[in-house]
């Protein structure tokens, strides 16, 4: 089943990571986590094949409750850069940022940008107690780049 760093660095199965957030154990969110997991930046017609190949059968609108679920529990986070569509992950309570590709689209991750969390400091809090910056880089990857070069 999934298994993932958990708080500490300590890996921990799907099942223990739900335990720990509060939320019932089901076949659904063990595979959407399975698929989280297992890296990358995904769309949600792409996790629900990949869970699909894993359980019988889910319908679309499962895969966004349960997502849904994991994002409100912090054990997956969703992204949305300008001109994609929403893009879920598990790499989730390290306040990274990323890198889009203008060229292919490819998304990366990069590590906060200035020390800990919120990694940015705003020019006024307006009264909010700030907690996350997030940012998106945009530039060419390096085979978009050589492209453009030759």
């Amino acid at each position: 089943m999934a298994g993932g760093a958990c708080c500490h660095g300590v890996v921990s199965t799907g099942a223990e990571m739900l335990r720990s957030r509060g939320l019932r154990i089901t076949r659904q969110r063990l595979a959407v986590l399975d698929v989280l997991t297992e890296g990358g930046h995904l769309e949600v017609d792409d996790i629900t094949q990949q869970v699909r190949t894993r359980l019988d059968s889910v319908s679309t609108q499962a895969v966004y409750d349960v997502l849904g679920a994991l994002s409100r529990a912090g054990l997956a986070r969703r992204i949305e850069p300008a001109g994609s569509p929403a893009l879920y992950e598990a790499r989730v309570g390290d306040n990274h940022h990323h890198i889009v590709c203008r060229g292919c689209g490819v998304i990366e991750d990069v590590d906060c940008a200035a020390g800990e969390k919120p990694c940015l400091e705003p020019s006024s809090r307006n009264g909010f107690q700030i907690d996350e910056a997030e940012v998106t880089f945009w530039g060419l990857c390096p085979a978009c780049a050589s492209r453009r070069e030759s």
